[in-house]
């Protein structure tokens, strides 16, 4: 496997068909895969133990990707964790800029190439284990 086996990653999408096709992605890579498609569920699973990435929908029920970002920003403070890849139908650069200033890591537009959230995912899970 890779060197990213045993990581933690916590998927936050109501679309069950994405959530399954990012999991099966993923999964190639070792790594353990948790997901809720719900933003306040998404809050408590992040606060309870925290992952070692975070792939985040941006329109979600509950609390959007936005205000998940926003309650879980100590502890991003805090400890540098989890990054996290935003992935989005929404195509607004205005979106784009305030995810950014609420630090993701990467954002992806939908719908993507899974290799593209991949990469991306390696890479970050390849820092954090630096």
């Amino acid at each position: 496997m890779s060197n990213l086996a045993g990581k933690n990653v916590l998927i936050v999408d109501d679309d069950p068909d994405i959530v399954t096709a990012i999991s099966a992605a993923l999964e190639d890579l070792g790594v353990n895969i948790v997901s809720t498609g719900n933003g306040n569920a998404a809050v408590d699973m992040i606060q309870k133990q925290t992952p070692d990435l975070l792939v985040l929908d941006q329109m979600l029920p509950g609390r959007s990707g936005f205000l998940v970002l926003e309650k879980i920003k100590p502890l991003r403070k805090e400890t540098g964790k989890p990054p996290v890849i935003m992935i989005t139908a929404n195509p607004g650069a205005r979106h784009k800029m305030y995810a950014e200033t609420l630090g993701v890591s990467t954002y992806i537009n939908k719908p993507f190439r899974m290799e593209k959230l991949v990469k991306a995912a390696e890479q970050l899970l390849s820092e954090d284990a630096e």
